[in-house]
């Protein structure tokens, strides 16, 4: 049997990014938004974890702070996939049987 952790343990990147390497670092989203090549408002959406994390926006931020994009995207993976464990049961399917 698989141990379930609660959605809540699993956190947005762009609030993790917002918290650990923007706000220490000393960057307004503007100035950010600027050097990345992408919109305030959209830099914005990810840092408050309205959006999620694209690909793109990971290697931007793996190219200004060093962080793996492919470890953001396992965030993100991770987040998303917690949130929709969170109504699972609203998710009906039935099991498919293979022919023999």
């Amino acid at each position: 049997m698989a141990i379930k952790l609660h959605p809540s343990i699993h956190i947005h990147p762009g609030c993790w990014l917002k918290r650990q390497m923007v706000e220490p670092a000393g960057f307004n989203v503007k100035a950010l938004a600027q050097h990345f090549g992408v919109s305030r408002q959209n830099l914005s959406n990810v840092l408050n974890g309205h959006t999620a994390l694209t690909a793109d926006m990971a290697i931007r931020f793996e190219k200004a702070f060093g962080l793996r994009a492919e470890t953001l995207m396992r965030m993100q993976g991770a987040y998303d996939l917690a949130q929709a464990r969170g109504h699972e049961d609203d998710i009906k399917v039935a099991r498919l049987s293979t022919a023999a």
